[in-house]
């Protein structure tokens, strides 16, 4: 059987963090649009007071069981994986029952004052962050940024999260020019941390069903970097709501294409298989 994208589906999140449908709703709705390797990535507990509601409690047990419970319910059918995304300022260690981890940044912290600044919440708390953390220098918050990314990528994560999620809020180069050579520059340097063997480059398609872009993470110049070290993709959807469990795969496919990509990666419960595109 000819594997295609939309046979995988494993960045998702739900009601426990900050989706809109529970976790059966969502292996529901993967079921019906032709998953059948489903993982559960519900965003890693954090202290931080902005995070509220919108991530995982500190006590994981009842997320595990209901997957462990959806994972009975569909045997045979589609596979159920247990995931996490790890957020780089989570406290709390990678769950040794997990079948697999998003590393991902959604934060900057400021050693100074304790606080910590969202990148991709809305352009206010952005401009808040530019001006607070980096005196006003929009190409110093993206290269702190990229500086937290490789820091994660070194942790060998099996999926690297939005790689660029730092231009989420950046359409028109509202903020800051994507073409200038200290960004680039940045993010490639983020790059170059990240293992090709160890790890997955997701191209994910989550901030264009949201309304934020109209192209999937990540840009063009890093996926054929990624290619050129002989780094693999995956295709997700970050998927917060039932009906975007495979939003925006052809877009995503398209784009792994015209970096010279003609397979991504499906991740099951038996490793990377490959998913011709």
């Amino acid at each position: 059987m000819r594997l295609t994208p939309e046979c995988g589906s494993v960045h998702t999140h739900s009601v426990l963090c900050d989706g809109k449908g529970t976790l059966a709703e969502m292996a529901a709705a993967a079921y019906q649009a032709g998953v059948r390797h489903f993982g559960a990535s519900g965003h890693s507990h954090t202290e931080i007071p902005h995070d509220a509601g919108n991530v995982l409690p500190a006590d994981l047990s009842d997320y595990r069981s209901q997957l462990l419970a959806l994972r009975d319910a569909y045997a045979g059918r589609m596979e159920i994986l247990l995931g996490i995304e790890q957020d780089s300022q989570s406290s709390q260690p990678v769950p040794d029952w997990t079948d697999y981890w998003i590393g991902s940044v959604h934060n900057l912290y400021d050693p100074r004052t304790g606080k910590h600044h969202c990148v991709d919440w809305d352009r206010e708390k952005l401009s808040a962050c530019r001006d607070e953390l980096f005196g006003g220098d929009m190409l110093a918050l993206t290269e702190g940024y990229y500086r937290d990314v490789a820091a994660m990528a070194e942790r060998k994560p099996v999926i690297l999260g939005h790689i660029d999620l730092v231009t989420k809020l950046n359409r028109g180069n509202a903020l800051f020019d994507e073409e200038a050579p200290r960004y680039r520059a940045a993010a490639l340097e983020a790059l170059h941390h990240a293992d090709p063997d160890k790890t997955l480059l997701e191209i994910n398609t989550g901030a264009i069903s949201r309304g934020c872009r109209d192209t999937p993470y990540p840009a063009a110049f890093l996926l054929r970097e990624w290619r050129a070290m002989g780094g693999q993709v995956i295709l997700t959807a970050d998927a917060h709501s039932p009906e975007t469990v495979i939003f925006g795969y052809r877009q995503a496919a398209a784009l792994a294409r015209a970096a010279g990509y003609r397979e991504s990666v499906l991740l099951t419960g038996r490793g990377w298989e490959p998913c011709p595109l």
